[in-house]
């Protein structure tokens, strides 16, 4: 984390209850920094599987949360990458944290870029991931039990499900992504929508409400204004105390290099 001289106020989320708190903290504006996320797919017995892995209760990031293999670009990721590119380093660090997150080996090359996500601003710790997906063969899974406390194979539309009863936790990204990978049989499918479409940009800004918050993403007719009820096209994540919901209306994409002008 690297901290600004700006000192902000946020509504503080707390991934373990799935919401927001009524309290509003201080927070140092810190850097979001570079990071890299994969979904990986297999074919199961009733449709598409995503792995996900449930991070240890104990971390302070996340913790006891449920999330597809991801971390951190290293150094050692340019290296491996030969190149400056961040995308470049990003897919090396996707397949590198698949292997060691999972045990699962997937090759950089087969990983195809799909969304670019950026934690808000005002949140203690911030990153800028990069979001692949890859099919895999694999049906071997192997968690360090440390960082990594549980993992399983799951359609995502079990895996709303699951949350949607308490049993699953998600940080936002996960959320949103399991929503637009849900009804999708195969993973061909799946690889062949994402592909279809440039990479999305997303984003959020937060929007404390009397029972959750609202969070924001281009496209939305409020993400300027803050307005929500003006009419218009929607593009949100409703995160209140009697559950997530993920709205969008419209076929508007904010693209990766069209989102520079949104910052």
């Amino acid at each position: 984390m690297y901290p600004c001289e700006a000192t902000i106020c946020a509504a503080h989320y707390c991934p373990l209850s799935q919401g927001y708190s009524k309290d509003i903290i201080m927070f140092t504006a810190a850097e979001a920094l570079p990071a890299a996320t994969v979904v990986l797919l297999r074919q199961g017995s009733n449709g598409c599987e995503v792995l996900l892995l449930r991070r240890s209760a104990g971390l302070s990031f996340h913790g006891g949360a449920w999330v597809f293999p991801g971390g951190r670009i290293d150094p050692a990721d340019y290296a491996a990458a030969a190149s400056a590119e961040v995308t470049e380093a990003a897919r090396h660090a996707a397949a590198r944290e698949a292997r060691e997150e999972a045990g699962v080996e997937v090759s950089p090359q087969r990983l195809l870029l799909f969304a670019r996500w950026v934690t808000p601003e005002g949140l203690p710790k911030r990153f800028d991931a990069w979001f692949f997906a890859a099919p895999t063969d694999s049906h071997e899974v192997h968690v360090d039990g440390n960082e990594i406390s549980e993992h399983c194979w799951i359609r995502p539309e079990e895996a709303l499900a699951a949350q949607r009863v308490g049993r699953f936790v998600f940080p936002p990204p996960t959320f949103v992504t399991l929503n637009q990978l849900a009804g999708y049989r195969t993973p061909a499918e799946v690889l062949a929508m994402l592909d279809s479409r440039q990479c999305e940009a997303f984003l959020p800004r937060l929007h404390p409400i009397a029972d959750g918050a609202c969070t924001l993403y281009a496209g939305d007719v409020a993400y300027g204004t803050g307005d929500l009820e003006a009419p218009g096209p929607r593009h949100r994540l409703w995160i209140t105390d009697s559950g997530w919901r993920y709205e969008r209306t419209g076929s508007q994409i904010v693209t990766v290099e069209s989102a520079a002008t949104l910052t």
